[in-house]
């Protein structure tokens, strides 16, 4: 088990909103500067997990800085919410684009090559016949799969970065639209949605149900800490301590190569 840097602690969860809402708003660069002061050993860390401190690693943590900073400037701070289960998937996102890049020419396997083609072609049927988008849910009735085999498929076409797949499309963060990818190299905010979904499936796992449930309602839902109490009839300082507990575990789960 590799050792976990810890984080610094001169800014609050509240600081870290002001000077993210102040980079956003007036392009400050002190707050920017902050904030990468403030989560750059949550870089280097993720940054270990992919690259254990072999000759990529350098390289990866600029690309995980790149990941914080396309974090920071997209965060929603008028939620309210902590920035670390936003800003962890999107790093994490951003390295496995880069390493997928480096290994883009990796045999594709048949079922990966088959049902891409069938989920472009559903897209195509589905957009003529609902003059919209479709949903995810509604591409996986349309093929008679699930909605996580799709999500697989697109998955599995991004790892593999082949020219025949890459008109398979992403799902938005709320599967209700869908979004092309244009070219090799290209990156929409719909294919970065689809990552941070994929990649917080993944380490959800770590989470028992009552935890899975707080983060539910409370970055999901976007619920106070009060109105999620009552939902789960606890109160309101158990739903404070089990939310810093399940992120703490969340961040243990991205940080650690299990």
């Amino acid at each position: 088990m590799m050792e976990i840097q810890s984080q610094p602690t001169n800014l609050t969860k509240e600081d870290v909103i002001k000077l993210i809402a102040d980079f956003q708003q007036n392009q400050c660069d002190e707050a920017q500067e902050r904030l990468v002061d403030h989560y750059k050993n949550l870089v280097h860390s993720i940054a270990y997990r992919y690259s254990k401190g072999g000759p990529m690693h350098e390289d990866i943590i600029q690309v995980g800085m790149l990941g914080l900073l396309g974090a920071i400037r997209r965060y929603d701070y008028s939620i309210g919410n902590a920035f670390e289960p936003f800003a962890i998937p999107t790093i994490v996102g951003e390295i496995k684009k880069y390493l997928r890049d480096k290994t883009w020419g990796i045999h594709v396997p048949r079922r990966i090559k088959d049902l891409g083609g069938k989920i472009k072609l559903a897209i195509e049927e589905l957009t003529d016949h609902l003059q919209r988008s479709p949903k995810i849910i509604e591409i996986a009735d349309h093929l008679g799969l699930s909605e996580e085999e799709v999500l697989e498929i697109m998955d599995a076409k991004n790892n593999y970065r082949v020219s025949s797949l890459d008109d398979v499309v992403e799902n938005s963060s709320d599967g209700s639209s869908v979004v092309r990818i244009e070219s090799v190299g290209e990156v929409e905010q719909g294919y970065e949605e689809t990552e941070r979904r994929l990649v917080l499936k993944d380490i959800f796992n770590v989470l028992n149900d009552t935890e899975k449930s707080v983060i539910h309602y409370i970055f999901g839902e976007n619920l106070n800490q009060k109105d999620t109490g009552e939902r789960l009839g606890i109160s309101q300082m158990h739903v404070s301590r089990i939310k810093r507990q399940a992120i703490s575990k969340l961040k243990q789960a991205a940080f650690l190569d299990t």
